[in-house]
């Protein structure tokens, strides 16, 4: 028997109720290891890994003792694993004031019931008195496409009211919009970030964003859920970068506001469809709101390690993933408080660590290969974005490639693999490519609408231009070899029903890593053939990032 035949007998064994008959190769990367690894992060000793709490240092020290273990160099602060990531955490301390005046009459709004709003500004109290409100339709500027909601309006201290998603989200065959940001496929202009980015850029000092289920991918109890807390890494000048003000309001709030205003919100919102819209001023309407607010620096940390490069050390390939989850919470029905995010994403870690062993196993590659370890995912990509905030412009541009596991599926083997955001960028192809090699095929995410894509911390380095490519079990049923499709979309919906965020996303025995295994693998097959070429990786034609990665060109050889 060979060397690899014997490891996968072995990890066979250790998978409960494996028929050794549907052994599968995942090459280098051992399901048994992935399994251990998560058990241990997601254990709870770890007490659900929160950024800047008290299980912090043991985290990162886990993870750092793996990468040097494994004898990869330190890439993190003065040669250490870790690099230091300031943040500031803000909440809303006490109750809002929050209305609307209109000419027919004064729109007392509750906070959590008909809005939501907070700032992620480090100040005591926000104090807003009459602000203008203009809608400015989905809010896009894409010069690319022909596109820009905006028009020269001026929203110095003004409110900026938004539709969520992007203009042909909804958009019927005939009209304007219908196929120009990519039909039920969210782009980034989609996403309510974006939306504040505008606002702010355009001296807005505040943003509304109307909910709406369809385009925001998630219902009012998920906007709700921040309960006016945020987090925001530590910046320069905070107030050019972010809103005094932003948030949601509900749908059936906007309609009685544009009524109240004399305006219609179902025409304005098809007109919003149209190329030639303009904003349009609430006549007689005005904003106020006033709270206080508690803020305070915290310091949580990435780990970073690097295996150099044999020829092109200055050239980079990234694997990532994010080790924060969400600590302890309030008891489920078990009473179990620890949310251990044992898929989110402590597998994601563990398949990094699997894709730095593969590659310390073989010859050195030509280009250098980062592997990271974010904190602050689920406070916003905070982590990532930290970091790529520090590397600039001259290490993103030589950066060829970034690959980011985010919850990886405990199903068993796929025979295909289910890939976010298709579509976007030439790292398909060599995902395709190492996908047949493994027998298996490459299937779009099935409700691109939900803008997963934008969701993940490879999103950091993608809005800088970065080539990226997520690996997410949550964008659609894998055609499992055990069940097909079917059981593919019943562990999607068990899991995001259940355990997404709960205590019940926790370590189990009877997970099979197989299909994981593979799909870890498919990424550092992938990976390797770049990062052993002169290859550089684009967008494709039409996506919102190739115009950034245009701009570093010349920094590439």
């Amino acid at each position: 028997m060979s060397r690899r035949a014997a490891l996968l007998l072995t990890a066979a064994l250790a998978l409960p109720g494996l028929a050794l008959a549907q052994t599968v190769d995942s090459g280098p990367i051992d399901p048994a290891r992935l399994s251990e690894i998560t058990r241990v992060l997601a254990s709870d000793e770890f007490l659900g890994r929160a950024p800047g709490g008290p299980a912090e240092q043991k985290t990162t020290d886990y993870i750092a003792g793996q990468f040097k273990a494994l004898g990869l160099e330190p890439a993190g602060d003065a040669g250490a694993y870790t690099q230091k990531v300031p943040l500031v955490h803000t909440r809303i301390d006490g109750p809002v004031a929050m209305s609307f005046s209109t000419a027919g009459g004064a729109m007392t709004l509750a906070q959590g019931d008909q809005a939501q709003v907070m700032t992620l500004l480090p100040v005591d109290k926000v104090a807003i008195k009459d602000a203008p409100l203009v809608f400015v339709g989905y809010g896009v500027s894409a010069p690319e496409r022909g596109w820009d909601d905006f028009k020269g309006v001026d929203l110095k201290g003004k409110v900026a009211v938004f539709l969520i998603s992007d203009p042909d989200l909804e958009a019927e065959a005939g009209e304007p919009a219908y196929g120009k940001f990519g039909g039920k496929a969210a782009t980034y202009y989609a996403r309510w970030t974006y939306k504040y980015e505008e606002a702010v850029r355009r001296g807005a000092v505040g943003a509304l964003i109307v909910h709406e289920t369809l385009g925001a991918g998630y219902g009012w109890s998920t906007v709700k859920a921040s309960n006016g807390e945020g987090y925001d890494i530590v910046r320069a000048d905070p107030a050019k970068e972010k809103l005094q003000l932003q948030g949601w309001i509900q749908r059936d709030v906007a309609v009685d506001l544009f009524k109240r205003s004399g305006l219609d919100f179902e025409a304005l919102k098809r007109s919003a469809r149209d190329p030639s819209f303009k904003p349009v001023a609430l006549k007689g309407a005005a904003f106020s709101a006033a709270y206080k607010v508690a803020h305070e620096p915290m310091v949580s940390h990435n780990v970073v390690a690097r295996l150099p490069g044999s020829t092109h050390a200055d050239e980079s390939i990234m694997y990532a993933a994010h080790w924060d989850a969400y600590g302890v919470g309030a008891p489920d029905a078990q009473g179990k408080t620890i949310r251990a995010g044992a898929a989110d994403d402590a597998i994601g870690v563990a398949g990094v660590i699997e894709v730095a062993r593969a590659f310390k196993q073989g010859p050195a590659p030509q280009r250098s290969i980062v592997f990271a370890a974010w904190t602050g995912e689920e406070r916003g990509l905070l982590g990532s974005e930290y970091y790529a905030v520090k590397a600039g412009d001259a290490a993103l541009g030589k950066m060829a490639a970034n690959y980011t596991l985010d919850v990886l599926q405990t199903a068993g083997p796929a025979k295909d693999i289910v890939l976010v955001g298709a579509g976007q960028n030439e790292l398909e192809q060599g995902l395709a490519k190492a996908a047949a090699a493994q027998g298996r095929t490459v299937t779009p995410d099935a409700k691109p609408e939900r803008a997963l894509f934008y969701r993940a911390d490879h999103f950091s380095l993608a809005k800088r231009g970065v080539p990226v490519l997520l690996v997410m079990g949550l964008g659609g049923g894998a055609d499992l070899l055990n069940g097909g499709r079917a059981a593919g979309d019943a562990w999607v919906a068990d899991y995001t029903s259940r355990c997404y965020h709960q205590p019940c996303d926790a370590w189990s025995a009877d997970w099979d890593l197989r299909g994981a295994a593979q799909d870890v693998a498919l990424v550092y097959e992938a990976g390797k053939a770049i990062a052993n070429s002169r290859v550089w990786p684009d967008w494709n034609a039409g996506s919102e990032f190739k115009p950034v990665r245009a701009e570093s060109a010349s920094q590439r050889k």
